[in-house]
């Protein structure tokens, strides 16, 4: 009865395992669909493309529908690529790296958390508590399992973007382009 009683019982998935799970990998890679909603319109619009995130390097995020662009989000900000050469640099984009890297603490700062359900299926609901984040985000939502599988950022002005990933490879090799631009 005692045996039955302990393996019944499940112990809570805390924030340090959900960012000990995300930071696991050496790089994840795979597709994602985007769909963003805006209050003036009666159908999303709808994004696709690929991506690859390699750790403690960056996020390559290559757009293919309806046009073709391609971003890389590093440390250092966001740049895009002009067909030559990655251009532009923008310091603030460290949250959405942070949201698919497990990479919480300057998260923190800006967003309460509140974490539900297990290694398996959890979600990470954030509340922003910075007044600038305040004025863009209601709140941001994101759910997985090993890895970020949905992303809803939820605008106070009552927009909302959704990204899903899907067809996920973890620590597979990288595309000579994902190689170049996040080595």
């Amino acid at each position: 009865v005692l045996g039955l009683f302990l393996s019944s019982v499940s112990f809570a998935f805390s924030e340090t395992d959900l960012v000990k799970q995300l930071q696991q990998p050496q790089s994840v890679q795979g597709n994602f669909i985007q769909h963003r909603y805006l209050k003036a319109l009666n159908k999303p619009i709808e994004m696709q493309g690929q991506f690859s995130l390699l750790a403690q390097k960056g996020l390559l995020w290559q757009l293919e529908k309806p046009f073709n662009n391609n971003l890389r989000v590093t440390p250092k900000g966001i740049q895009q690529w002009n067909g030559t050469q990655w251009v532009g640099q923008n310091e603030q984009i460290g949250l959405f790296l942070g949201l698919l890297s497990g990479n919480i603490d300057g998260l923190k700062s800006q967003f309460d958390f509140a974490l539900s359900g297990n290694a398996n299926q959890w979600q990470l609901t954030l509340t922003p508590n910075s007044l600038l984040m305040q004025q863009i985000f209601t709140t941001i939502e994101i759910s997985g399992d090993q890895t970020v599988k949905k992303l809803t950022l939820n605008e106070k002005q009552g927009d909302r973007t959704q990204i899903e990933f899907k067809q996920i490879q973890l620590n597979q090799p990288l595309s000579q382009f994902a190689r170049s631009a996040l080595e």
